[in-house]
């Protein structure tokens, strides 16, 4: 074999390889363009008009058969570090539960995301069997400023009252 066909065959395999490892970074680029960030800690945030906005249960309560309360964190489209809640009462029809009605609880996007979702979100969230149900709801504003101050409301005929 002569040194330059030996030269020419080592050129076209480096070339080859290069060309395959360049194809690949091309089809795995693509491919991660397309990829869900499920498990990052920002997952399910979005572009404002791009989709619905993260949402995150941060307590429930069911009265006997008549009510089921909810508190949902909703962070802001505009701001990731604010968010709004949501409280909603669902009452029992058909065999299945449908929202009767829905308040915020305080300002929308008047909470902060992260400490809103985090551990010790939900200072008091008390509420009772009765007719009408009283129903309390502090949260966490930040760790270094505490709960806020508790709001309170009633639930009469699967409607939310301020008390």
């Amino acid at each position: 074999m002569s040194l330059s066909s030996k030269h020419r065959r080592d050129r076209t395999a480096r070339a080859a390889t290069a060309a395959v490892t360049i194809l690949m970074a091309g089809a795995l680029g693509a491919a991660g363009a397309g990829t869900s960030n499920a498990g990052t800690p920002d997952a399910g945030t979005s572009n404002a008009g791009t989709a619905a906005p993260q949402t995150r249960q941060i307590a429930s309560s069911v009265l006997g058969s008549d009510y089921k309360i909810t508190l949902t964190a909703l962070r802001s489209p505009e701001d990731d570090l604010a968010a709004s809640v949501r409280l909603q009462v669902f009452t029992r029809g058909d065999g299945a539960w449908k929202e009767s009605d829905r308040v915020t609880v305080g300002d929308v996007d008047g909470w902060f995301w992260y400490p809103l979702t985090g551990k010790g979100a939900v200072c008091d969230f008390a509420t009772a069997s009765t007719e009408p149900a009283p129903l309390t709801v502090s949260l966490l504003i930040t760790p270094s400023i505490g709960c806020s101050d508790p709001v309170h409301y009633l639930v009469k005929e699967g409607r939310v009252y301020a008390d």
